[in-house]
């Protein structure tokens, strides 16, 4: 039955949108519409599109839904009520989000013009999330995806809203390593962890940033990775006596001695009370690969 009932949306939201393209029509040109209360009409067109766009949404049409707040919002636009025509990308992304996710960044994109030529920055940065979000997710296109989450963390930096820059620059920097863009990971860790090891609620997280940092730092160079330990050591002491510390440590002693057994021993260890999840494995991996490659060599 409630299909029903959605079908018969779609179809009353089909002629609602044929009333208002009639209404917009016959508002005349715009500039004659606006002298001679052509408005009006324009504003009733863009209140139905609206109600088509809800009335295709309950009806799962998604692309339908999305177009209709398009609509409204060039109406919007063209009244000069900023603040509703960004409001109506919005809604039409999120519609495009459930059906076509290129359309959905381009209403997104639209939206975030309005709202920065408005000076609010952080509803902005708030929509570049998104973005990067469907740019992981769906598109899987994870360059665009750390493009955005920067211009998050910039926008967010500027409204001095830092826990919420740290959030983008963290997933940055994730993306990065896996990218084998280590210095720009490096660099991010550092600075995030420097900006929470003086926050007593944060504390806990900043040695994961300087453990993550020093993951990078070891694939790169061994040597390098030795002299960043001391470093955060003396920064934050507290690291000093973390199980993070202590593995990278037995690690680099492994390294040293180039056995691949104590190294993988030495991470089953750490694992078996503290879970390592993909991104550490992964580059735990690659630096184990350093070994053997070298024993390979050896032999």
């Amino acid at each position: 039955m409630a299909n029903m009932d959605n079908s018969g949306k779609e179809k009353e939201a089909i002629q609602l949108m044929a009333d208002a393209d009639k209404k917009v029509k016959s508002s005349g040109s715009f500039l004659g519409g606006m002298f001679g209360g052509g408005n009006h009409k324009v504003e009733e067109a863009c209140e139905m599109y609206c109600r088509a766009a809800n009335m295709f949404k309950m009806a799962k049409n998604w692309s339908a839904a999305g177009n209709a707040f398009c609509k409204a919002a060039r109406i919007h636009m063209q009244l000069q009520n900023k603040h509703d025509c960004a409001t109506s990308f919005i809604d039409a992304g999120n519609a495009f989000k459930k059906s076509d996710p290129n359309e959905a960044i381009k209403c997104l994109n639209a939206a975030i013009d309005i709202y920065t030529d408005m000076g609010r920055f952080t509803i902005a940065a708030k929509h570049h999330i998104s973005i990067a979000e469907i740019y992981e997710s769906e598109l899987v296109d994870i360059e665009k995806a750390i493009a955005h989450y920067e211009q998050a963390a910039d926008y967010y930096k500027g409204e001095e809203s830092n826990s919420s820059a740290n959030k983008c620059l963290l997933k940055v920097g994730g993306y990065c390593a896996q990218l084998e863009q280590y210095q720009k990971a490096i660099e991010i860790y550092e600075q995030v962890g420097a900006n929470t090891m003086d926050n007593p609620l944060l504390k806990y997280s900043a040695k994961e940033y300087f453990f993550k940092a020093s993951l990078c730092h070891f694939i790169v160079d061994e040597l390098n990775a030795k002299i960043a330990i001391e470093k955060y050591e003396e920064m934050f002491p507290a690291f000093s006596d973390s199980r993070e510390c202590k593995l990278l440590k037995k690690l680099l002693e492994a390294h040293e001695e180039q056995n691949s057994e104590a190294f993988t021993e030495a991470v089953k260890e750490f694992d078996s009370i503290s879970r390592l999840d993909q991104w550490h494995t992964t580059l735990l991996l690659r630096i184990k690969k350093t070994i053997q490659g070298e024993e390979g060599d050896l032999k």
